[in-house]
C-alpha cells in the first residue's frame, strides 16, 4: 500500500521555475522570412511547434524530478515469530526397558512409548527450535537447537535404551541441555526432563545445574515416570517456577506433552515496515524518450 511520497533533494525542483523564467526573459529573436501560402501553413507549423514545446518541457521536466530522487515509501506489515527453544531430555537408562507402559501394547518398553510421544510433540512445535539431550550413565547431545523436525525425528527412532549406560545422571542432563540454551535468543527457553528414576551417576551437585538454568533463564518441566522415583524431579520443576507431572501410561504421557504444549506457545508480533523504492529511473528514462522525439523538431529549428 502506498503510503507517502517525497524527494530526497527537494531543492534540484527549483531548477523547473528557473528554466520557466528563462525562458520568458531570454526569447531567441527569430529572423523574417515571406512565406507564400502562409494561411494554409500556419495550422501545421503550429501544432509542430507545440508538440516540440512539450515535449522539450517534458524531458526538462522529468530529468528535474530525476534529479530530486523522488522516493516511494510503502508500508508493509510484517509477521515476527517469537519462537520457544526447547531441549528435551530423554532418559536412556536401563530401567527404560520395563514393560507394561502402553496398555495396549503390553510388549514396548517405556522407551519406545516415549520416542512415539516425543515424535508427535517434535510435530507439534513447527515454528520452534528443538533440541534433544540424551542420558545415561552420562549425558550426551543428540541434536543441537534446529528446525529440522525430520531430521530430529529420525534421531528419536533411533535412540535405544543402555547407549549411555543403564545408570541415571540425571543432574549432568540438566546441564548439557542449559549449555544447548545458553546462548539462545529466544525469550522462552524450556528443558523437558523425562525420568524414571533418581539421580545415581552425576558428577556435578544438583544446586549448580538449577543456578545455571536461572542464570539464562531456563524453565524446565519434568515428567517422572513412576512417582515413587519423583523427588528430585519435583526439586527441579519447583525451583525453576515449573511444574513436574507424573505419568503411569502412555495416555497420561500423551496429555502432559500436549499440556506442555497449550503452557509454551509460540508468540506472533505484527510489526509495520517502511519498504523505501527509490524510482528515479523511471523519470530519466522518460526524460530520455522525450529527448529523442525532440530531435527531428531541434533539426527543423522550430524549438530551441
Amino acid at each position: 500500500m502506498l503510503s507517502s511520497f517525497h524527494c530526497t533533494y527537494p531543492f534540484f525542483l527549483l531548477l523547473l521555475p528557473l528554466f520557466a523564467l528563462s525562458a520568458l526573459l531570454f526569447k531567441r529573436e527569430k529572423e523574417s522570412f515571406y512565406m507564400p501560402h502562409f494561411l494554409q501553413l500556419l495550422s501545421h507549423v503550429k501544432k509542430r511547434h507545440y508538440a516540440g514545446e512539450i515535449l522539450k518541457w517534458s524531458m526538462l521536466t522529468c530529468m528535474t524530478v530525476a534529479l530530486s530522487d523522488p522516493v516511494v515509501v510503502k508500508k508493509i506489515k510484517a509477521r515476527k515469530s517469537n519462537a520457544v527453544d526447547i531441549v528435551l531430555a530423554l532418559d536412556t537408562s536401563g530401567s527404560m526397558s520395563t514393560y507394561g507402559f502402553n496398555a495396549k501394547n503390553y510388549k514396548q518398553s517405556r522407551l519406545d512409548v516415549v520416542k512415539e510421544v516425543v515424535q508427535s510433540f517434535i510435530d507439534m512445535r513447527k515454528r520452534d527450535r528443538i533440541g534433544l539431550v540424551i542420558f545415561g550413565t552420562t549425558a550426551a547431545v543428540a541434536s543441537p537447537l534446529s528446525f529440522d523436525k525430520e531430521a530430529q525425528k529420525n534421531i528419536v527412532g533411533k535412540i535405544e535404551v543402555g547407549v549411555l549406560g543403564k545408570s541415571t545422571a540425571l543432574i549432568d542432563a540438566v546441564i548439557s541441555a542449559a549449555e544447548l540454551l545458553k546462548n539462545s535468543k529466544s525469550k522462552s527457553k524450556v528443558i523437558i526432563l523425562l525420568s524414571d528414576g533418581e539421580d545415581s551417576a552425576s558428577k556435578i551437585p544438583l544446586a549448580f545445574a538449577l543456578k545455571l538454568a536461572r542464570k539464562y533463564g531456563i524453565i524446565i518441566y519434568t515428567i517422572t515416570i513412576d512417582k515413587s522415583y519423583s523427588n528430585m524431579m519435583k526439586v527441579i520443576a519447583n525451583k525453576n517456577g515449573a511444574q513436574n507431572f507424573e505419568v503411569q501410561n502412555k495416555k497420561d504421557l500423551l496429555k502432559v506433552y500436549k499440556r506442555i504444549d497449550m503452557l509454551q506457545k509460540s508468540e506472533f508480533e505484527y510489526n509495520t515496515l517502511d519498504v523505501e523504492e527509490h524510482i528515479y529511473f523511471y523519470f530519466l528514462l522518460l526524460s530520455l524518450l522525450c529527448a529523442i522525439l525532440l530531435l527531428p523538431h531541434v533539426k527543423n529549428k522550430g524549438v530551441l
